[in-house]
């Protein structure tokens, strides 16, 4: 169904995905490009998976400990209902959100808002996560970060799960996974 978009002020929105594996500052550099359109006076929004409680319940926490104030939602319809008026929408984490969250993010970029997502683009295994490939299909602008191997420094771009754990969705932080380079994650225990 084609919903007649309402172009905020005549701009046009548009979608960005920051992605990569665990530790590679994903969160981070969306903090940071929150941050800065705020300095450039745009009113922001920014969501988190009510999920994800890992440092905080309410806010945005990056693994440098770096926060900004979030609201937590349980499922992606509900950022349409809470978008607020909002120049730039900020959505932490979207690998958790349901499939929903694309066809939110191209409805708040058709209605001329800046949506900037942050998620790992591959789980544990190495398969692509949620609603991420379908994100990176519809972004207009993708940047993919790197982590560095803890075994041989490269660049990592797979989190590794140091638990037996079988789910696909585990919250841990260092307790559960490490960033790993491909070789390194198909060494497995061995290395």
């Amino acid at each position: 169904m084609f919903i007649e978009p309402h172009i905020k002020g005549g701009k046009r929105g548009w979608i960005e995905v920051i992605c990569g594996s665990m530790f590679s500052g994903k969160t981070e550099e969306l903090i940071r490009r929150l941050k800065r359109a705020r300095i450039a006076h745009l009113k922001t929004e920014i969501f988190k998976p009510a999920i994800d409680t890992r440092y905080d319940e309410m806010n945005v926490v990056s693994h440098d400990e770096t926060t900004i104030i979030a609201q937590p939602v349980q499922h992606s319809q509900n950022i349409l209902l809470l978008a607020d008026d909002a120049d730039v929408i900020g959505i932490d984490e979207v690998q958790f959100f349901d499939s929903g969250i694309v066809s939110v993010c191209e409805q708040l970029a058709l209605n001329g808002i800046r949506v900037i997502v942050a998620g790992l683009d591959m789980d544990f295994s190495g398969k692509p996560f949620g609603p991420v490939p379908q994100l990176l299909a519809v972004a207009d602008y993708i940047t993919k970060l790197h982590a560095i191997c803890v075994h041989c420094g490269n660049i990592a771009n797979i989190s590794y799960r140091k638990t037996k754990q079988s789910g696909q969705v585990v919250i841990g932080e260092l307790d559960v996974y490490e960033p790993r380079c491909r070789v390194c994650y198909e060494k497995g225990d061995e290395v």
